[in-house]
């Protein structure tokens, strides 16, 4: 296992009903296959050993002796397969047949999970066949003089001694429809797995709601589950069965069959994820403190040989990393993610307005990306109050580091969003504040550059008063993250519209109202907010290189999107910095490598860039602790009233030599 990530697999064999002999073949090859390519769990449909459609020959002792047979032999041949096998079959107890789950691991049969709820509605007849588990009973079953002992009953998990992540809970098809889930009480017994066992037969629309039904049980359980379906070669006297397998994590399908097709889909999981997300949802925990304790844990030992991990490790992650987790890859939901959190924000500074009965905003428009995108979601705002744009007062403060083409973009784009532009120079200013405090000019350290941070802060506040308005905050979370902002300068507004959107999300954002323009015939407006979009990120504190901005952002701080990758898995799901490290090799090197393109960073600069996101993250905490107010819009958020409370003084030593060592 690296880094917590675990690959399964669902398999659905070609099965001939009633035929337990060739069904197994099929069963035991499938399962060589699924192992070979790295599958440390393997499961199969309901009642596979048979075939889900015998009817009445399930009453028939000798389709039982047969199934229960080939379960022996499929336990036998899979002896050399460091993995966990789950197989469905009919098993006779004491007078009652139950449909059951076998689970197997190095030719010992572990244990048998009968089906809870046994359907008897629309095209099912189950309780013709088969009884229901009995809730809570564990007792012992012969099967063979290997297994003589096997233990039977709902509530069984089996668990990985050397990996805690790793807890399996197991139901079988109707168990997962009906309202109150055997799951749910295994994922609230610590199980992060869930197995399902199906036969769902395919009917039109059903395959929808299916998919929606596993991936809504996984949300809910925060866990991964897997739903194996039987497929070809079940009988299709009345019913058709399309072999659609899903695996989920947490709400989001990792991977799924086609319809009708047959063999093997498989998929990694990321288990310190979801534990990670149990332990930062706290009402988890509440739940767990009501359930009764009545589980049996099995521990089993997936402990690896080192050949089996050179494998592993040379098959690579069947997961895909996304280099920018905060923007959708799909250019449809990217469209629809960026108009919801426009709406968000603007929805957000537009009840502040209200609520104040504030009828002026004041904004230092700089000609960048976030200041773009402040001016642009306060005009949406003002329309949902009702109220004139030409009441948006943009301040532009052109000083040392101010280039034509930022300081036109910035007239531009008032004049084309119709607010209101005020010009004021504050190069005199600084310079008075230069000789009151004894600053050099010609020497542009920090003080150089805060001065003029402070005085354009001060400009806004005034502005703002002498209006009867407010001042409205541009910095974005990537900023926060970093502390690239100057504290009590353009750290400090009376509303950041901004304060929870990460920097590789506003340029997107910036992107989507220009092309709202294009589609509105705007193109003086497109146009100016596509030059906004190809002039380099920068604060503009040091005087130019001639005509071009001689200060980039991304050449001090490092890349963003390096950045936002880091701080989204450290908030999100606290990762360790040798995870996150993994997963940005996937993402920035291996990923583009294997689509034979080159890869966007070496290790060295990842490893530069993570070590110092950590530094600043750490050392800037000062700066978070006082924020003005701002909607969160997405899952990570900075703010000390909500998602992130840090002590200032927090030492960062365990995680920078953690770093240190990849």
């Amino acid at each position: 296992m690296d880094y917590g990530f675990f690959r399964a697999a669902c398999a659905s064999p070609s099965v001939k009903v009633a035929d337990c002999q060739a069904n197994a073949d099929a069963i035991i090859s499938l399962a060589k296959e699924a192992y070979a390519k790295g599958a440390k769990l393997i499961l199969f449909p309901e009642l596979c050993i048979t075939s889900y459609t015998c009817g009445d020959l399930f009453l028939q002792r000798t389709l039982l002796e047969g199934a229960r047979k080939e379960l022996s032999r499929i336990s036998r041949e899979t002896a050399e397969l460091n993995a966990l096998l789950l197989v469905g079959l009919p098993l006779a107890d004491n007078g009652a047949t139950f449909n059951c789950a076998a689970i197997l691991h190095r030719g010992k049969i572990l244990a048998l999970v009968p089906k809870s709820y046994i359907p008897t509605y629309s095209e099912f007849y189950e309780r013709r066949h088969f009884s229901p588990a009995s809730a809570g009973e564990i007792k012992s079953l012969y099967i063979d003089e290997s297994n003589p002992e096997v233990p039977f009953g709902s509530r069984i998990l089996i668990a990985d001694k050397n990996n805690p992540l790793f807890v399996l809970g197991t139901e079988i098809c109707e168990d997962l429809w009906v309202p109150l889930s055997p799951s749910i009480h295994a994922a609230l017994s610590g199980a992060t797995v869930i197995a399902n066992l199906s036969a769902s037969n395919e009917i039109i629309g059903k395959a929808d709601y299916r998919r929606m039904l596993v991936a809504g049980q996984s949300a809910k359980m925060t866990a991964a589950y897997l739903y194996a379906d039987a497929g070809n070669g079940e009988s299709t006297s009345d019913l058709v069965f399309a072999a659609h397998n899903i695996l989920a994590e947490n709400g989001i399908i990792l991977a799924e069959s086609t319809l009708f097709s047959e063999g093997l889909v498989s998929a990694d999981f990321d288990l310190e994820r979801i534990a990670q997300e149990r332990k930062r949802t706290t009402t988890f925990a509440d739940c767990q403190k009501n359930e009764a304790d009545d589980f049996l844990t099995i521990y089993i030992d997936f402990a690896e040989n080192k050949n089996e991990k050179s494998e592993q490790a040379e098959r690579g992650l069947l997961r895909q990393i996304a280099p920018h987790p905060f923007v959708p890859d799909d250019s449809a939901a990217r469209t629809e993610r960026c108009r919801a959190v426009i709406e968000l924000q603007a929805q957000g500074l537009a009840k502040r307005l209200k609520h104040i009965n504030c009828q002026c905003a004041a904004i230092g428009l700089s000609g960048g990306l976030d200041s773009t995108l402040a001016l642009l979601v306060t005009v949406r705002a003002f329309d949902l109050c009702k109220m004139d744009a030409s009441h948006i007062c943009a301040i532009t403060m052109p000083c040392f580091g101010t280039t034509d083409r930022t300081y036109k973009n910035a007239c531009l784009l008032a004049k084309e969003t119709g607010a209101s532009l005020m010009e004021v120079p504050i190069a005199d200013a600084v310079r008075q504040h230069f000789k009151d405090i004894g600053q050099d000019e010609h020497i542009h350290d920090i003080t150089y550059e805060n001065c003029q941070a402070r005085e354009r802060t001060q400009v806004l506040m005034d502005v703002a008063n002498k209006k009867n308005g407010i001042v409205i905050g541009t910095g974005d979370l990537s900023e926060l993250a970093l502390g690239w902002a100057t504290y009590n300068g353009d750290h400090m507004s009376m509303y950041g519209v901004n304060a929870s959107i990460p920097k590789t999300l506003v340029r997107h954002l910036v992107q989507w109202f220009s092309d709202d323009a294009e589609e509105k015939n705007q193109q003086e407006l497109a146009g100016v907010l596509r030059n906004i979009l190809d002039t380099p990120v920068s604060p503009e504190l040091l005087p130019p290189d001639g005509k071009n901005i001689s200060q980039k952002t991304e050449e001090l701080v490092g890349p963003y999107e390096l950045h936002d990758f880091f701080l989204y898995y450290v908030l999100r799901f606290g990762f360790t910095p040798a995870k996150i490290f993994y997963l940005a090799e996937k993402a920035f090197i291996e990923q583009p490598q294997a689509r034979g393109e080159k890869a966007v960073y070496d290790r060295a600069t990842i490893k530069k860039w993570l070590i110092s996101f950590y530094r600043r993250f750490f050392s800037q905490q000062f700066k978070r602790s006082c924020l003005p107010d701002g909607a969160k819009v997405g899952t990570v958020n900075l703010s000390p009233r909500g998602d992130w409370r840090m002590p200032s003084d927090a030492c960062a030593r365990l995680w920078l030599e953690e770093a240190e060592k990849i």
